[in-house]
């Protein structure tokens, strides 16, 4: 049975990985999920008034932890798909 992440759980996934990064506070982090047709799926992520564009990679490993220490899965056994809802903005696919 497939499990989705939200979108809103996309986003508070990346700001507790930066935040841990970067010794901040997740508050501290604005993150704007994207998708271009070009590149696919990636985050713009504003921390102390600097913008960084985040890959795919970045996404999929902060959903990695949050799927460890959040839904307590095994973060490697579960196979993560990135998926642009009409509905509900970008979400992810868990299997």
């Amino acid at each position: 049975m497939a499990q989705i992440i939200t979108e809103q759980d996309i986003i508070n996934a990346l700001c507790l990985s930066q935040a841990f990064h970067h010794q901040l506070r997740p508050e501290d982090i604005l993150v704007e999920l994207t998708y271009e047709d070009d590149t696919g799926f990636g985050a713009e992520v504003e921390r102390n008034g600097q913008i960084e564009q985040l890959p795919t990679s970045a996404i999929i490993g902060a959903l990695r932890v949050w799927i460890k220490d959040v839904l307590h899965g095994d973060p490697f056994a579960t196979s993560i798909e990135l998926v642009l809802d009409d509905e509900e903005g970008i979400i992810a696919r868990l299997s």
